[in-house]
């Protein structure tokens, strides 16, 4: 026992150096303001989220995080559930050709859709072919949420496909004995036993999504600021680490109440399981 808790002594100071001492430090610079070169302490930062600019920036970025995330699972899903079921040799095969792309840098990937969606980008070259006007996407909210759901699309496959692999599949079977049809099979059992896997994609998803600013100033060209950008601009922009930092407190809070939820759901449906209530 005493040599299990001292090799968990480099992962203790680990932590204690690189998570709790800057998220303190973050903390501290949020309650506080630069006041004739001293830090005093304030809450001023915090009633300055109340802007309606901010609000409005929250609200863009949350409906983004989230429209990219239903994306992710409508196609994520389906794709997870084919690997799933496919031979046993040749998952892997499928698995390393779907996540292949994630061993590029992740601003080359991003940076790859301006030349896609650009005005003579491939796309409107493709539709040119068949006489279709040209469509302006880059530089638009679509161009953000195709960026994201590109990047995080494997976030949400991986989990769902672990999930589905170590199904019994002794449970189908036993559905289908009892008279079950194939709808009845996936959202009596299938379905609701993949929950676990469904509630890690999303919240895989969606933090990533909800706090990226590569991906707006990118194919959003700056137009629209989500809180990763207004994050990003206090710190290295305007140099306002005080409002920065109350900023990546107010995110981590909506982080942290995303993932309760989710994980209330995911501790629901290991109790219950996949009932089989035809």
């Amino acid at each position: 026992m005493k040599k299990k808790s001292f090799l968990a002594y480099p992962y203790i100071i680990w932590s204690a150096i690189f998570i709790v001492i800057p998220l303190i430090l973050v903390v501290l610079f949020s309650f506080t303001q630069k006041i004739d070169g001293k830090q005093v302490f304030s809450i001023a930062n915090y009633r300055d989220l109340m802007d309606p600019i901010y609000f409005k920036v929250f609200l863009r970025s949350i409906i983004l995080a989230g429209g990219s995330t239903l994306i992710c699972l409508i196609v994520g899903y389906p794709v997870a559930y084919l690997i799933s079921k496919v031979n046993v040799s040749k998952r892997g095969t499928l698995i390393l050709l779907f996540i292949l792309p994630m061993w590029m840098n992740f601003l080359l990937r991003t940076y790859a859709w301006v030349a896609i969606l650009g005005k003579n980008g491939l796309l409107n070259t493709f539709l040119g072919w068949f006489g279709i006007p040209h469509t302006s996407i880059l530089y638009t909210n679509t161009a953000i949420l195709l960026g994201m759901v590109y990047n995080f699309l494997p976030f949400m496959v991986l989990p769902i496909f672990n999930s589905l692999s170590k199904m019994d599949n002794d449970l189908i079977n036993a559905a289908r004995d009892l008279g079950a049809n194939s709808f009845q099979v996936f959202t009596k059992v299938i379905f609701p036993l993949s929950l676990p896997g469904v509630v890690s994609g999303i919240t895989m998803v969606f933090m990533p999504a909800v706090t990226t600013f590569a991906i707006s100033r990118l194919l959003g060209g700056g137009k629209f600021m989500l809180i990763g950008d207004l994050i990003e601009q206090q710190f290295t922009v305007v140099g306002d680490w005080n409002f920065g930092s109350a900023v990546s407190i107010f995110m981590m809070i909506i982080i942290l109440i995303s993932m309760a939820v989710m994980s209330r759901f995911e501790d629901e449906s290991d109790k219950e399981g996949g009932g089989l209530l035809f």
